[in-house]
This record gives structure tokens, C-alpha cells and sequence, in this order.
């Protein structure tokens, strides 16, 4: 029997689907036990303190219920982002309804006792969170921060051509920049190839404590706005549910229709031109079905409904006949059965299978999740046969590695690339060779390059926040990717990726999340290359952000040249749940390490470096050590000055890649052991640490090891716009600065009174020479390593 989804006896019965997720939710704030209300309320049936939000919960209810309805009026493959910060009861209490959350927690029956268990856990010691987080089923987005919705969502859809993502966002999250840049996402969604993003702006009126802007605007004003960015809002408006659920229904029939005929046009005609999306703005008082006044004051449609509306808990029940009126408002004896069970015909409204929204599987993508095709990163490789002979940029050589993953995953539509328009300058050019930038706008040839409907790269739009949260999204999904930016701008979305850490954190610790594509992000551009940008543009700063964070959750390379960069990335690209952050150089350098050797420094993190090494296997008189690409080219320079000086000196050297290696395994279990630490560094001998980052952190690795003679040289912020050596020379990382470290770390420095004086003559050389020429020293610019030997 084919059911009229718009009949008043349909929507009789979405109404109270509706109410029952309302008394779910409103449960979840207060109550531990008695969830029916079969008898009188007590301190015990309360929590000690309630902790939630209610201003967006009813409004949700309300979209999500009628979501279910769409889905099974269109057969539609659909899942929920729950823009809004803080309305975790949403996704738990339709998820509970529709029977897929017990299917993941067994322990929460579908009856009273579930009832009771599923409120005592909400926002509760042990429990779940009050935002939509791993532990609700259906959930791709980290609910702490706001304003990652639309990005979430477009990267979910991307390559998911048959995927609708309903995404509602909050009014005050609709204030957030990365939303507001977000909503330029249609001008990258194919039509043909991709799903559909349906924007759901909940316009409620209020955030915490103040109005809204977009809520206090006119439905002209905003249909304007949203029309100039592209989209065609459907308005529903009200408070009334006998009026707002037929307006809600043919709302979103409308938008639900306009996608399937964009869609059947572009695919049936190859179209790929540009659509107008369609998307809801919804208006419902803030607080909506809950007290409508408190204590002389508004609640319902005011910012006092945003948190906990009623003064009600264990230790206060002066006011639990009016908490009993509210959850009674929702006839809870219309609703479910005498064991708590929702009645037969409410329930059967819900989707069924994976087509109910928080059983979606794009959402926990198991199946969906494959390994990509690496070609052997060998053939790219650089010869190094004399270690610095060689010149070439690492990142170009990536990008030749980089083209053929490309080309090798084309069917398998489960790789992109990521980043601010920044993908030439980045030196990744042939990765064109083999795609294009996925780009809907106008194309203006010949002005345009690499444009095109359909592309393997996103980073034609300046936002880094939108370009990383389409990464998040896309790997959420159980696909592959990289996010490449310059360095200092990474940390425009270091907060992003921190939430990100937070979803791997708390998803690795349930066993029914599925393991996802790690997020591969390439730092570029960085603090000692730089020559045109300035100090504004000077900051490594992620490296020590990302290593405050859990152990297991995060990696750091600092390839020195290509070959173990490429090592570096065929090693990424299949990993799971990770961080891996990659600091790269794009222009041209000496390339010094063999294939071998570059396997061996991924694979064990770091390695001494025999042919750049005096100790002949003995215990040394000087470690040198470096980690990162300027580093370890200016480490190698000092050491040759310092042997032509001392060739008696024994100097041993070290270059490092994967920087928390380092760390003691009393902290992570992949670091070295004591002993392992002190057969790389020893226990007492002078380390000149060349580092490419802020010196803290090194400081840190090396704070439980036996060897404090330790002498840093990493960024010390001091910048300007200068050559790319006089930024080592201010930060004193320069070869000079390392030679004069090392001597008078050394005992009997008096000895190297002469050479001291040298360095400091070349220093000064240099500063002149800067000045009155633009460019470098030839004796730095013209250097070449030759062997100790």
C-alpha cells in the first residue's frame, strides 16, 4: 500500500514522532529515573545537576521528523548534520526512536528501562556528550566548534552522487566566518558526479544571550542574500504545528524535488553547468513547546531558552510539578505503550534499514573505505648518488608522484586534493597532467588554467577553513586526501584540526566506529625559505600545537629533500586515523639521501648519517642533529666547515623526519627507549640541534633523557622580508651560528679561537652583503658538500 505522505492522518502521525523526540529529549536534560512519569517525581528521579541545551532541541525534532518523511516519500539516501553547537539530545533521541541506536547499544532497549538509562547517560559522568559527537550514531561532525557544517557536508557529498547531506545551522553558527564562506560550496558540487548539499538555516532568533543577525532580517532581505550567493531559499515560518507541518512537508517536497530534477537533467544530458540548489530557512521561536514564561520572564522565543529553562534537580524540587507539566504537555500516553515502547504506528513512520538518517553508512563508512593504488614512490625518486650534487624541488618531484595516485584511483573516486589557491605556488603542477580544479563558475579562457566541472583538486576558493573542512568531510566518509597549505596559515585552521583530533580520540574508543582515512596535511612555504613574504607569513607553530595532542593520534615529518618526502607520502596515504603533518620545501635544493636511505629514515624516524659523519662508530666528541630541510642543509654546511677546521674533530650527524619519535616511550610507546636515545645522542656529549620549528618542543623531547647538553637552533621569532639565509642568520640556525655553537660547547673551546673569529667575520660579510646586493652570499648560494673522506 502506497502511503499519502501528505495526508492529514500522515502528518498526524509525524506530529507526534515529532513530540516523542521532544519528551526524549527534555527526559535527557533532567530525569534519571521514572522516564514514563508513573509516579510522582523525587530527588532520586533527578540529576544533580542537569546539563544541556533545549533552545534548538524542538526545532530540530521538527526538521529531522520531517526528514524521515522525505526519505520515504523519495527513497532517499540521506544523513544529518547537526550544525548547531549544542542540541546532542537531537540526533541521540531520534536515533533511540527509530530503533538504531539500541542496534549499537544493546543496553538501550526500546522500553522503560532503556528510557531510563538513555537519560541517566546524557551529559552525564561517563555518559554521552551534550553536543552531537562519535558516540552518536549518524554523526560525521565534532558539534564543539561551530561553523563547519556546509564544509562537513560538501565534503561528505563529493564523489557520492546518490548522498543528500541535511544540514541545519544554527542562526548563531550562521554568524561564524567559515560559515559564512561555506555557503560558496555550490560553486563546487557537480551536479553529475557528486550528491547534494540541502542547507537547512534554523533561524530560531537568539544565541546565548544576545539576538540574532540573519533572524532579525526580512524574508526579502534574505532571500536576496542567499539568491546573490546562488542558492533558492523555501521559507516556513511559525509556532503553530497544525499550520507548520504541511507548510514544512510541501517546503521541503519542493527542495527535495528541485534536486532530484537538477540532478536527472545534468546526468541524463551531461550538464554540468552551474544549478541553483535549493535550501530551507526555517523560523521557529528559540525554545519552542517549552515553558513559555519563568519567573515573570520569556523563555520561549528568547535567548533564556538556550540552556537548562526550568531551576529544577535533585536538590531543588520546588518547581517539578511545572518540569511534570512540561514533559506532560507532549502525551506521553499517546506516544508509547505501557513499557515504554513508541507505539507500533508512530514507529512504523521511521525509515527502515539504512536508509534511517543515523544508520546511514556513509556515516560510519566501513564498506566504503579502500585502500588506495600507490605507484612505487622509487621511480619518482632523484638520483643521489653524491649526496647535494643533485638540484631539485621536493615538492615538484611530489607532484610528479602525486599525478600518477591520480591516475591509478580514477575509478576508484575516492581521492582529492585540498588547499587556498595555492596549488601552483605550492609547486604541485603535475598534478594537472591528470586532472582538473573541480570549478562550476563561468570559465573564462584563455585568463583560466586547469578549470574545469569536474577535477580531483578543490582550491579555487581562499579559505583555508573551507578547504580543510571539505577534507574532513571527505576522509569522515571513508575517503583518501591532503591538505596543502603555507605554513603560517595553517594555523588559521589549527582549531579545526583539533576538533578533529578530539572526533579520532573519542571515535577509537568505540568499537562500532569504523576506522577512517587518516587527515595528510603539507605545510609549505615555510619560515627559512621564505623571500618575498615577510614576517606575517613566519610562523611553524602547528608542530608544536599538534604534539600538545594525544600520542597515537598524531605524526610529524620533516622530510630534508624529496626522496623522503616521497617515502613520507607513500606511507601516509593508506594510513588510518591520524594527523600526519608534513613540512616540505617547494623550492630548489640539494638532494642528499638515497632511496635506502630515505625508506630506512621513514621507517625508524630517524638515522645517523654515515657519509656526513667523523665518529667512524665510536663515541663521538660532537652530535649534530636536524630535522627539517634548511635545518639539515645548513647542519651539513657547518659540519664541513668545522672538519676542514679539526679533522681530528669526531662529529656525529643525525637527521631526523619523524620528529616524535623522539619523545620518551613513557609518553608515547613509539619513542626510543633510554637506551636507544642514548646510542643515537649519547649520554653527555654537546648536540647542536638544527630545528626547523620553535625551540620549546625540542626542549621538550628531550626533557626525560639522559643528555642536557643540548643546544637548540630553531625559530626563534625573528623575521622580516630578506633572503631566504639571512631568515636563519636572524634566527641564528645559519651554518656560522651552528659552527660557533658547536666549538664552544666543546671542552677546550679556547682552541678554536680562530675559527670563532672567522664565523663571526662571515656573519658580518653577509649582513653587507645582503644590503648592498639583494641577494645571498655566492660562498652559501654556491655551496656544494664534499666528502669527509
Amino acid at each position: 500500500m502506497t502511503a499519502d505522505y501528505s495526508s492529514p492522518n500522515y502528518l498526524k502521525k509525524v506530529d507526534a514522532f515529532w513530540r516523542a523526540a521532544n519528551y526524549i529529549s527534555v527526559g535527557q536534560l533532567y530525569l534519571k529515573d521514572n522516564p514514563l512519569l508513573k509516579r510522582p517525581l523525587k530527588a532520586s528521579d533527578l540529576k544533580v545537576k542537569p546539563i544541556g541545551h533545549w533552545g534548538t532541541i524542538a526545532g530540530q525534532n521538527f526538521i529531522y521528523a520531517h526528514l524521515n518523511r522525505v526519505i520515504n516519500k523519495y527513497d532517499l539516501k540521506m544523513f544529518y548534520i547537526e550544525g548547531p553547537g549544542h542540541g546532542g539530545q537531537v540526533m541521540v533521541s531520534n536515533s533511540y526512536l527509530d530503533g538504531s541506536y539500541t542496534e549499537i547499544y544493546p543496553e538501550i532497549t526500546q522500553d522503560e528501562t532503556g528510557m531510563k538509562k538513555l537519560f541517566k547517560r546524557f551529559s552525564f559522568p561517563g555518559g554521552v556528550a551534550s553536543h552531537a559527537a562519535p558516540e552518536t550514531p549518524g554523526s560525521i561532525h565534532e558539534g564543539g566548534e561551530l561553523g563547519y557544517s556546509i564544509s562537513h557536508a560538501t565534503g561528505a557529498i563529493f564523489d557520492n552522487p546518490d548522498l543528500i547531506a541535511a544540514t541545519v545551522i544554527g542562526d548563531g553558527e550562521a554568524e561564524t566566518g567559515p560559515l559564512a564562506t561555506s555557503w560558496q560550496s555550490n560553486k563546487f558540487i557537480n551536479p553529475i558526479n557528486d550528491g547534494a548539499v540541502l542547507p537547512i538555516l534554523n533561524l530560531n532568533g537568539f544565541k546565548i544571550s544576545n539576538p540574532t543577525i540573519l533572524s532579525r532580517e526580512s524574508d526579502e532581505t534574505l532571500r536576496k542574500y542567499f539568491a546573490g550567493l546562488g542558492w533558492e531559499p523555501l521559507f516556513v515560518e511559525g509556532d503553530d504545528p497544525a499550520k507548520m507541518h504541511p507548510a514544512m512537508a510541501k517546503a521541503m517536497d519542493q527542495a527535495i524535488e528541485k534536486i532530484k530534477a537538477i540532478q536527472k537533467h545534468a546526468r541524463e544530458n551531461n550538464d554540468s553547468r552551474l544549478p541553483i540548489w535549493p535550501m530551507l530557512i526555517f523560523r521557529a521561536p528559540k525554545g519552542w513547546t517549552g515553558p513559555k514564561f519563568w519567573d515573570g520572564e520569556p523563555v520561549e522565543n528568547s535567548f533564556r531558552a538556550h540552556q537548562i529553562p526550568i531551576p529544577v534537580d535533585t536538590n531543588d524540587l520546588e518547581h517539578a510539578d511545572e518540569l511534570v507539566k512540561w514533559l506532560k504537555s507532549y502525551h506521553p500516553e499517546e506516544l508509547f505503550d505501557q513499557s515504554g515502547q513508541l507505539k507500533p504506528e508512530i514507529a512504523a513512520i521511521a525509515p527502515q534499514g539504512e536508509q534511517r538518517m543515523a544508520a546511514n553508512p556513509h556515516t560510519n563508512p566501513t564498506k566504503f573505505v579502500k585502500n588506495l593504488i600507490l605507484p612505487d614512490f622509487r621511480a619518482y625518486a632523484v638520483e643521489t648518488t653524491q649526496p647535494g650534487k643533485n638540484e631539485a624541488q621536493d615538492m615538484t618531484v611530489l607532484g610528479t608522484y602525486l599525478r600518477d595516485v591520480i591516475k591509478l584511483n580514477q575509478s576508484q573516486h575516492n581521492f582529492r586534493i585540498f588547499g587556498p589557491d595555492e596549488t601552483m605556488s605550492n609547486r604541485l603542477a603535475p598534478i594537472f597532467e591528470a586532472t582538473k580544479r573541480q570549478w562550476l563558475e563561468k570559465i573564462q579562457e584563455p585568463n583560466d588554467e586547469f578549470l574545469a566541472p569536474a577535477g580531483r583538486v578543490i582550491d579555487s576558493q581562499l579559505s583555508e577553513h573551507q578547504d580543510e573542512g571539505w577534507l574532513e568531510g571527505y576522509i569522515l566518509t571513508g575517503r583518501h586526501g591532503l591538505f596543502a597549505s603555507y605554513e603560517a596559515f595553517l594555523r588559521v585552521v589549527d582549531s579545526m584540526i583539533t576538533q578533529h583530533f578530539k572526533w579520532l580520540r573519542k571515535a577509537k574508543e568505540l568499537a562500532w566506529r569504523s576506522e577512517i582515512p587518516s587527515l595528510n596535511l603539507i605545510s609549505t612555504s615555510t619560515v627559512f625559505q621564505q623571500d618575498h613574504n615577510g614576517y606575517t607569513h613566519q610562523d611553524p607553530g602547528i608542530l608544536g600545537h599538534l604534539a600538545d595532542k594525544k600520542p597515537a593520534f598524531i605524526r610529524e615529518y620533516l622530510p630534508a629533500d624529496a626522496n623522503s618526502l616521497l617515502a613520507v607520502m607513500a606511507k601516509v596515504l593508506n594510513d588510518r586515523e591520524k594527523i600526519n603533518l608534513i613540512v616540505s620545501s617547494k623550492h630548489p635544493r640539494p638532494q642528499f639521501y638515497s632511496v635506502a636511505e630515505a625508506q630506512e629514515l621513514v621507517d625508524q624516524g630517524l638515522k645517523i648519517i654515515e657519509w656526513a659523519s667523523t665518529d667512524e662508530n665510536s663515541e663521538p666528541d660532537l652530535v649534530m642533529a636536524a630535522a627539517g630541510t634548511e635545518p639539515n642543509l645548513e647542519s651539513l654546511a657547518a659540519i664541513s666547515i668545522l672538519h676542514q677546521a679539526d679533522p681530528t674533530l669526531k662529529i656525529r650527524f643525525i637527521n631526523i623526519v619523524d620528529l616524535l619519535k623522539l619523545r620518551s616511550p613513557k609518553l608515547d610507546p613509539r619513542g626510543l627507549s633510554d637506551e636507544q636515545f642514548d646510542a643515537y645522542f649519547t649520554q653527555d656529549k654537546p648536540i647542536i640541534f638544527a630545528f626547523h620549528g620553535y625551540e620549546g618542543l625540542i626542549r621538550d623531547l628531550f626533557f626525560d633523557r639522559h643528555n642536557h647538553n643540548l643546544h637548540l637552533h630553531g625559530y626563534r621569532e625573528n623575521g622580516d622580508i630578506t633572503t631566504p639565509f639571512d631568515m636563519r642568520v636572524l634566527n641564528q640556525m645559519d651554518r656560522f651560528d651552528l659552527v660557533k655553537s658547536a666549538v664552544i660547547s666543546l671542552p677546550h673551546a679556547q682552541r678554536y679561537g680562530q675559527l670563532l673569529a672567522k664565523m663571526d667575520n662571515l656573519l658580518a660579510k653577509h649582513r653587507q652583503y645582503i644590503r648592498d646586493e639583494g641577494t645571498d652570499l655566492p660562498e652559501v648560494t654556491n655551496w656544494q658538500w664534499r666528502s669527509l673522506k
